[in-house]
């Protein structure tokens, strides 16, 4: 009698749609979103706010490519921080990275809202957005190549829109925009603790290692391909926008990108960016509601959250009720909150993942070549410097994102000792029925 296995994930993501989930994941909130809360921060030098928050973001992708390479596995920090450091630090650093992209999910959504608003006034911005976190979560239950063969479409979209709005709107740019250039200020340093929200994304296709083909070599390909070219678009969009409108109008709208086309009076132009507003705003909450089931599911799995999470579907093999409760969760969470500090606590939880990643770099590296170990330990301190830039930009971010800290450390704690007790009556109950039968 053959043993029927339990479903598994499938590899049936390529290099180049690894690549397009990667994008999806990165280019929009970011860009199309918190360019105007960034510009109220620094002026016309955010574009070097966007430089330097870009180099740290690619500081911590080369050590997280280094332990893809070695280990390609779904779950990405979390199971590098267990494997490597300990459980509890990998649990910590899975905890935090979902509740990162469930506020991520929600700024993008309301990101969506607010380019739709610009197009149809007075609409409810907080309710469309709920419903665009259903929608996708339904997208999400289909199956994982199907969610990418429509993040590929959306991405090509939002990638045309770019490369029209960086085109045509150089045309328009006016240099007297950029005075006052003032790339040494307070402005600019919190500006790169915002802006590397717009960075963020790019541990997604980590996270989803075990759908990826030949893992070992196309995740840490997916992952520096995608975040050099969205470090390039970004700069030459921010310089675009900044020329086109100035600082002070960009940090004025909620649809930064919209309200820069606009000066250029051309009939129809800001229509086309605000649709490529609306469809990057989608792809990301695509791919961020992939990404945290799939977090989900493989700190299910572990029994580290409850394991009604790690259940597949049948046929479509998607873990469906990690997806299901990913979905309502950002619902919920979109309906309550306003997108300053949705971008400013997201933030604050992905940069201490990232500090778990340069930790779990520097325990691979320990031993061997020197610069794998110094790589690391710059990682580590520049993600330090970013926690320390959200204590001055943003307090409030700091409570919140210590709440969410201490809430999971206790959550572990909790269900580590639950787990010890049941482990120690069924030993108890065993040993018992085992007298029994003596007897």
């Amino acid at each position: 009698m053959t043993e029927q296995k339990s479903p598994a994930l499938k590899r049936s993501i390529g290099l180049w749609s690894a690549v397009a989930i990667n994008i999806g994941a990165i280019v929009g909130g970011g860009i199309f979103v918190v360019t105007g809360i960034v510009a109220g921060y620094a002026g016309p030098a955010f574009i070097i706010s966007m430089i330097v928050a870009g180099l740290i973001a690619f500081i911590t992708a080369m050590n997280l490519a280094k332990l893809t390479a070695w280990r390609p596995v779904e779950g990405g920090v979390y199971e590098y921080g267990r494997q490597l450091v300990r459980p509890y630090v990998g649990f910590l650093g899975g905890w935090m990275w979902l509740v990162a992209n469930t506020f991520t999910g929600a700024a993008v959504a309301l990101g969506f809202a607010y380019y739709l608003s610009a197009a149809i006034p007075g609409i409810a911005v907080n309710v469309v957005a709920a419903v665009m976190c259903l929608v996708f979560m339904g997208l999400n239950l289909i199956g994982a190549r199907e969610s990418a063969s429509i993040n590929n479409v959306l991405v090509g979209v939002k990638l045309l829109v770019i490369v029209f709005f960086v085109i045509f709107g150089s045309v328009y740019v006016n240099p007297a925009n950029f005075v006052p250039f003032v790339p040494f200020s307070s402005g600019v340093l919190y500006a790169i603790f915002f802006i590397f929200f717009a960075y963020g994304g790019f541990a997604r296709v980590t996270v989803i290692a075990e759908e990826i083909k030949d893992a070992h070599r196309n995740v840490p390909r997916a992952l520096l391909l995608s975040l050099g070219i969205s470090m390039l678009i970004y700069v030459c969009v921010g310089l675009v926008a900044v020329g086109l409108v100035g600082a002070e109008g960009l940090a004025g709208s909620v649809s930064p990108l919209s309200t820069a086309m606009d000066i250029t009076g051309v009939a129809g132009a800001s229509q086309v960016i605000a649709i490529g507003g609306l469809v990057a705003t989608a792809s990301v909450l695509l791919t961020n509601i992939f990404g945290v089931s799939r977090m989900a599911y493989s700190m299910a799995r572990r029994n580290d959250l409850p394991s009604v999470l790690a259940r597949l579907h049948g046929r479509r093999l998607t873990p469906y009720y990690a997806i299901i409760g990913t979905g309502l969760l950002m619902a919920g969470l979109v309906l309550f909150v306003d997108l300053t500090r949705v971008v400013a606590v997201s933030t604050f939880a992905v940069v201490f993942t990232y500090c778990i990643v340069n930790i779990s770099a520097y325990k691979l590296g320990n031993g061997s070549n020197w610069r794998h170990r110094v790589l690391a330990l710059l990682g580590l301190a520049t993600c330090i410097m970013l926690l320390g830039f959200v204590l001055f930009a943003s307090p409030d971010a700091w409570v919140i994102g210590v709440v969410f800290l201490f809430a999971g450390g206790v959550y572990y704690l909790l269900t580590k000792r639950w787990r010890r007790q049941k482990s120690f009556s069924q030993r108890i109950r065993y040993t018992s029925d085992s007298v029994q039968v003596e007897v």
